[in-house]
């Protein structure tokens, strides 16, 4: 039987996926890597730890299968977006390490622009907004910052990659340059109305073409993999954004489908159709997928602390030792304690925009201890998802109040799932399949193969393992979220 290998790169691990025909899990293999902190507000990646754990997870997942490698016929990539990393094209080896996508280095530079008047036409050629957040400024900023390396630049010299292009290049040995139109959608230097880099963008940021990647569809050819890496040659055949390859996977081909993804960060996505929907909101208007030259389009909002909240549960505050522990502790919280948890320690999202802000909490008492912190933390990505929702709202229409599809690790969680639903006063649906990242990038890898259905067909194969239903009044529903809205707008006058 076939199989199709996914690759997850994500933002503190990688995974490798072994899937059948049918899309069934069969093996995986996951591995975490280093996080590094130069200074307050940047976040950097090693490359070569991206590359080991993609590579070592690969081999044991194919390992683990008990399949020969011979029977993976396409590999399906996904990827953190917006990290962003410089390499010699000669050597393969990074100029620098990553920039990672919640790194705010480069807010003056997003500054000087906005005040420069430069955003209006950014926004409209990109769906963008001027936040550090995305690629461009951070390839300005390591062009700008490394010696020689803008001149090497413009002699062809060094290329640019957002990590799906990183991986391409090391799994073809150097053979392929190219992403795909998901990920180059968030470099803010790629128009999606035309389908192409922006050269008066490039321009304004000095940011020689010549290092750009080719872009293609979501399903489509990106070459093969080394013959030494795995015993044998391999197709590439598939590659989106990590959240774009989970509305693939959520099966949101219809306008008006939402999903939200809850990994490191959150992101919602509001599938728009053939229709690029201008935001008045402050959300994004980005690509969802291109298949076949044809370009499906999305409202995004973007979250930049959802599970790592958690993740700051047990590494900063070492109050829990696993992220599960946090359900039982916010069932034991005192329920007369009104702790808001405002967790903006790499900036706020969507839609606030203020890489400025820094975390907050409020409402503490002498009897305020960790039940409360973690009850608190878990509603923090309730109430952010609702400000995207409310955001999605009023650009979209009434469809934004319908059904909202979830996964990611944090979805495991019942606790924050329930005060999802009833924060938002929605029905909140979680698949079957969870980790719907990895199922994206296999099906859009079996899609170019021939192996996969088309997408009407793959969508009636969605299956719900849950829906969790509102249970909280209006009334307590709005008082919560008020005092919310209150929190944050303090948080951004600190």
């Amino acid at each position: 039987m076939p199989h199709i290998l996914a690759i997850d790169q994500g933002t503190t691990s990688s995974r490798s996926i072994i899937f059948d025909a049918r899309l069934r899990v069969v093996a995986s293999a996951q591995e975490e890597f280093p996080q590094h902190y130069p200074a307050s507000g940047w976040v950097e990646h090693d490359p070569s730890d991206l590359w080991s754990t993609v590579a070592g997870t690969a081999r044991a997942a194919i390992e683990k299968s008990g399949i020969d490698a011979g029977d993976i016929k396409a590999i399906g990539i996904t990827n953190q977006r917006e990290t962003t990393i410089l390499w010699d094209r000669a050597t393969g080896q990074p100029l620098h390490n990553a920039v990672v996508w919640q790194d705010r280095r480069t807010a003056g530079i997003c500054t000087a622009l906005k005040d420069a008047g430069h955003e209006p036409m950014i926004t409209a050629r990109t769906g963008l907004l001027l936040d550090p957040y995305f690629s461009g400024t951070k390839i300005k900023w390591l062009l700008d910052h490394i010696p020689g390396a803008r001149d090497r630049a413009r002699r062809g010299e060094i290329a640019f990659g957002t990590v799906d292009t990183f991986l391409i290049w090391k799994l073809t040995g150097g053979k392929v340059h190219a992403t795909d139109a998901t990920n180059a959608a968030r470099t803010l230097i790629y128009n999606i109305a035309k389908g192409e880099w922006d050269a008066e963008i490039c321009a304004l940021l000095d940011i020689p073409m010549e290092i750009l990647p080719e872009v293609r569809d979501c399903a489509a050819d990106y070459g093969t993999t080394r013959p030494d890496l795995f015993g044998h040659e391999i197709p590439i055949c598939g590659v989106a954004g990590d959240q774009q390859a989970a509305t693939v996977g959520q099966a949101c081909f219809a306008p008006g489908m939402m999903k939200s993804t809850y990994g490191t960060g959150c992101f919602a996505l509001l599938n728009t159709g053939t229709d690029m929907v201008p935001s008045k909101n402050r959300l994004l208007t980005t690509i969802a997928y291109r298949l076949n030259g044809q370009t499906t389009y999305a409202l995004e909002g973007s979250i930049f602390i959802a599970g790592a909240v958690v993740q700051w549960l047990r590494d900063g505050l070492k109050i829990i030792r696993e992220a599960r522990e946090t359900q039982p502790l916010a069932d034991a919280a005192d329920p007369t304690q009104d702790v808001v948890l405002v967790p903006a320690f790499t900036g706020l999202g969507a839609p606030y925009w203020r890489p400025d802000c820094r975390g907050a909490v409020y409402g503490l008492t002498r009897n305020s201890g960790p039940a409360e912190l973690a009850k608190a933390a878990l509603e923090s990505v309730g109430y952010q998802t609702r400000d995207l929702l409310e955001a999605m709202r009023s650009d979209w229409g009434a469809a934004a109040d319908g059904v909202l599809r979830v996964d990611g690790g944090m979805t495991a969680s019942d606790w924050a799932m329930q005060f999802l639903s009833d924060i938002l006063g929605a029905p909140v649906d979680r698949p079957v399949v969870t980790e719907t990242t990895a199922l994206g990038a296999a099906y859009l890898a079996g899609l170019q193969a021939g192996m996969c259905p088309a997408p009407a067909e793959f969508q009636s194969s969605w299956a719900l393992e849950r829906r969790f239903s509102p249970q909280m009044d209006a009334t307590t529903r709005n008082t919560k979220y008020a005092r919310w809205g209150r929190a944050v707008a303090a948080t951004m006058t600190v």
